[in-house]
């Protein structure tokens, strides 16, 4: 009954969250269901208080900071012209001829730089907007496009991307952003390729049926993204800040922080341990240096500097919290006696070789989530030490491991309940009849390829 409880409540979690309730609500009352069909009610509140709580608390104790400097720095990059100077020169260079790749390299380079995905979303819409249309293009592959470029190869292959994708594991695993490099741009390849050869596939067929752009009452801007552009910049000056949060990102973890004593760390704080933590702390020091940078170099052109910053802060609140409570569910589930034998059952899918019961844990959990980021937390607290114990018992870097999870984390986490799907459909204009099934094949279908090439090649080579 205990597991029958946990299964009953993971898939009205993924039902009410696609009709569009708030994680928010849903993570404690699903969670609090779990425990009354399990027989546990009599200890509902003191799992709430303590186990749902303090989960999340710990959850943002850990990230906020990562959240909060991520969405800043994105909301710097909108409202200082760099993110549009930066799309508008990939436009420039390649033209109406490639009108997908275009938009994949802009939302690529752009999310590989730290911005955050719904920012590029609301940045990049308008452009392709008018490049399908300018192209006759099917609007229905907009969605695709924009998927392409922020929801996967650069949320969680390449390495140094400042995702919470590929942050989430380093403490789990003593990692730090760049893991497994060679096989993160190996994967990277094969949804980058595979994805614009696919895409550009659809063109040529619609184009051979005669389908052009379509007629459709297109999106007004809203409020809120209105004012999208207010200044514009020089496209180099505007491609410094990503360069600035990639490059002090690699300089800290291979530079600054290998040639440091940090012993003095541990005697000061007990409980931290450096090794854990500079991965994280790199990335931290790349956003907050990149983020000072835009905002002291286009001192004389803000319209409202203030309001540009509290957009961003305000605007990592929504994202750490509903991650958070999703941690503090998988908290509770994981302290009911049902969830041994859903965890033993993922454990031994493959004894001999975690890296592909890992690569199930974080895809199932990812898909009944509709988050990559909050399916990596609920299976790397609940099985994390697990998989780090049965990687080193089984002779596997913990850089292939890391790489896994977050690869894995990226392919189920597109299903249409996902808050990310249906807010981009939205920003297009579009329902999930005309789009999904393209969004589904470059943001499932090629990911879940790209990992099990990567889990067949770390297997044979081990980590690279």
């Amino acid at each position: 009954m205990g597991t029958l409880a946990i299964i009953i409540s993971l898939l009205l979690l993924m039902f009410l969250a696609y009709r569009g309730i708030s994680v928010l609500l849903l993570a404690p009352l699903m969670a609090s269901l779990a425990v009354l069909l399990s027989g546990d009610g009599a200890f509902l509140l003191p799992i709430y208080t303590d186990s749902f709580m303090q989960a999340l608390g710990n959850y943002v104790i850990q990230f906020f900071p990562l959240f909060l400097l991520g969405a800043l720095f994105g909301q710097l990059m909108a409202d200082s012209g760099a993110a549009q100077s930066i799309a508008n020169g990939i436009v420039d260079k390649l033209g109406t001829h490639h009108v997908v790749l275009t938009v994949v390299l802009a939302c690529g380079v752009l999310t590989y730089g730290g911005v955050s995905l719904f920012v590029v979303a609301f940045a990049i819409y308008p452009i392709s907007r008018e490049l399908f249309h300018r192209a006759d293009v099917p609007k229905r592959l907009i969605p695709a496009s924009i998927a392409l470029g922020s929801f996967t190869f650069t949320m969680t292959a390449l390495p140094g991307t400042p995702a919470i994708q590929n942050a989430i594991p380093i403490p789990f695993f003593e990692t730090n952003s760049f893991a497994a490099p060679g096989l993160g741009i190996i994967a990277g390849l094969i949804m980058l390729g595979l994805g614009t050869t696919y895409l550009q596939s659809r063109v040529t067929k619609a184009a051979a049926n005669n389908e052009g752009y379509g007629t459709h009452k297109e999106r007004e801007a809203s409020p809120d993204t209105a004012d999208a552009t207010p200044t514009t910049m020089p496209l180099a000056l505007a491609l410094i800040p990503l360069i600035m949060v990639i490059g002090l990102n690699a300089l800290f973890t291979y530079g600054v922080f290998p040639s440091l004593d940090l012993s003095f760390i541990n005697e000061a704080f007990e409980n931290v341990s450096p090794d854990a933590q500079t991965g994280l702390w790199a990335i931290l020091i790349a956003l907050l240096s990149a983020s000072a940078w835009l905002i002291i170099t286009r001192w004389k052109y803000w319209l409202d500097l203030k309001d540009t910053v509290n957009k961003g802060v305000m605007g990592s609140l929504l994202p750490i919290f509903n991650t958070a409570s999703e941690v503090g569910y998988g908290a509770v589930i994981a302290s009911l006696a049902g969830f041994v034998i859903i965890r033993d059952a993922v454990l031994n899918v493959s004894p001999n070789n975690p890296l592909i019961s890992e690569a199930l844990a974080m895809s199932v959990l990812s898909g009944i989530t509709g988050s990559s980021s909050g399916g990596l937390s609920i299976a790397l607290q609940t099985l994390g030490s697990e998989y780090l114990a049965m990687a080193q018992e089984a002779g596997i870097d913990p850089e292939l491991m890391h790489r896994v999870a977050s690869l894995a984390a990226g392919g189920m986490d597109t299903l249409p309940h996902s808050g990310a799907v249906i807010t981009l459909l939205a920003i297009c204009g579009l329902t999930h009849r005309q789009s999904y099934a393209n969004v589904a094949m470059v943001t499932i279908v090629l990911p879940i390829g790209a990992l099990i090439s990567v889990i067949t090649l770390g297997t044979l080579f081990g980590s690279f």
